[in-house]
């Protein structure tokens, strides 16, 4: 980073290429349309290449899981309350398990953490195919299935990201998070389409079954890792002292605080999907209410994809700071867009340009936490980021859905879209470390 642009501390800013077992390469510049195509560069390092292949074959089969749970408990209980109900018995471990786990990812051998947790949700997987199998029908015995496979999730999802860092140079991080996301979003797309064609046809436990086979290729992958012990000497127990002390360090460093508070903005004021039912059915109930609850909850991930698929126009870019306040902006116009749209075609289109700006935000807002924590943090880091990824679009649900009730849908959406944009240039102004930090 240009020290001469910046006024942030030693901690703010990247570490050196000491923590990192991939040498730095200088690639030949990329010339017309290779300028715009995913930037592949970190797939040529064997370690970071297989723990990406194995996020390919996951992204599809969570998904299916994921459909397959809310589906059993409504078939059980013809209640969409008990769903929700599901919902926030995964989210609440999940949280919990998230910043503990952040603190375990930074006192432990990262690769032996993978190892461990994703034998553990194969294994809940297999209990998922069990207990639907042989017709338990149990909706207790469903949510503590979700409880105990969110919780291993939550102390997967920062050693895995903080992994990262390990495995690709520092210059190379948009591009490995923008292959990471990509595939993410596109399971997103994939995942819940795969599993309305199968469920007819094999029927609903078997998604289960795929998705525990294809963690099998998961923990192969990590198994094949290199160890990622913690780099700093002094050892370190993960309890409540180190929790508090992550979210000491984000409090003292401005940068990694505003991308916290980056995504929060987007999420919470800028997420609409719980206005979407209402939409569908009211506001382009002509288009017909099916095909226009799909393709608006479809908009986003599609355009992300789009988005991760020419990412190497902006992968490479250094100043990830203004990426990121460039792509919150984007994103809350885009939404803004959206809801003063009365053309469910041009509405979509605006959700699509804003799914393009969540994926520049993820990229960067990723690279920044990478770059700019020290690797005996970056599992704290991490923690919190999955928190934040998993509860702001919860939070959004409720406060979209009572703005919709109180102004109506297109308004809340247009409103939430237009706060989005004032409160992140007002964020920016008004805090210079995220405008100045680059890399």
């Amino acid at each position: 980073m240009n020290t001469s642009e910046s006024s942030s501390t030693k901690a703010d800013r990247p570490e050196s290429r000491s923590d990192t077992d991939a040498p730095a390469v200088e690639d030949p510049p990329r010339r017309g349309w290779r300028r715009w195509a995913m930037d592949t560069r970190p797939l040529r390092i064997p370690a970071y290449r297989r723990l990406w292949s194995s996020t390919v074959v996951t992204a599809v089969g969570s998904q299916l899981t994921a459909v397959a749970v809310p589906k059993q408990i409504y078939d059980i209980t013809h209640s969409s309350a008990w769903v929700g109900y599901a919902s926030l018995a995964g989210l609440v471990p999940m949280v919990a398990f998230a910043l503990w786990g952040g603190a375990v990812a930074d006192t432990v051998d990262r690769r032996k953490l993978l190892l461990v947790t994703n034998i553990g949700i194969a294994v809940t997987s297999l209990l998922f195919w069990a207990q639907a199998v042989t017709g338990v029908d149990s909706v207790v015995v469903l949510m503590v299935l979700l409880a105990l496979q969110q919780a291993f999730f939550g102390l997967n999802s920062p050693a895995r990201t903080a992994s990262i860092a390990r495995l690709v140079p520092a210059e190379q991080l948009p591009a490995a998070n923008a292959l990471g996301s990509t595939v993410m979003q596109t399971g997103l797309v994939a995942g819940p389409l795969l599993a309305g064609v199968l469920i007819p046809v094999i029927g609903l436990p078997e998604l289960y079954l795929i998705d525990a086979l294809a963690l099998c290729v998961t923990v192969w992958a990590v198994f094949r890792l290199p160890a990622l012990p913690p780099l700093g000497a002094t050892a370190r127990r993960a309890g409540l002292r180190e929790i508090a002390a992550g979210f000491r360090y984000i409090s003292r460093h401005k940068v990694l605080l505003l991308s916290f508070l980056a995504d929060i903005v987007a999420m919470v004021f800028g997420m609409p999907r719980a206005l979407f039912p209402e939409l569908a059915a009211h506001t382009y109930g002509s288009y017909g209410e099916g095909l226009a609850l799909g393709v608006l909850f479809a908009g986003i991930p599609v355009g992300a994809v789009l988005g991760g698929l020419f990412s190497g126009v902006f992968s490479r870019a250094r100043r990830h700071g203004w990426m990121v306040i460039g792509a919150v902006v984007a994103w809350g116009a885009a939404v803004a867009g959206s809801g003063l749209s009365a053309n469910l075609w041009v509405a979509v289109a605006f959700l699509a340009v804003a799914g393009v700006a969540d994926m520049v935000s993820m990229v960067f807002r990723g690279a920044i936490l990478l770059s700019a924590a020290t690797d005996e943090m970056r599992g704290r880091m991490q923690g919190v980021f999955t928190v934040v990824v998993a509860g702001g679009p919860r939070l959004a649900d409720v406060l979209h859905g009572t703005a919709g009730s109180a102004f109506g849908p297109r308004a809340a959406v247009a409103g939430g879209g237009a706060l989005v944009v004032v409160v992140m240039l007002a964020l920016a102004a008004a805090v210079p470390a995220l405008r100045r930090y680059r890399i």
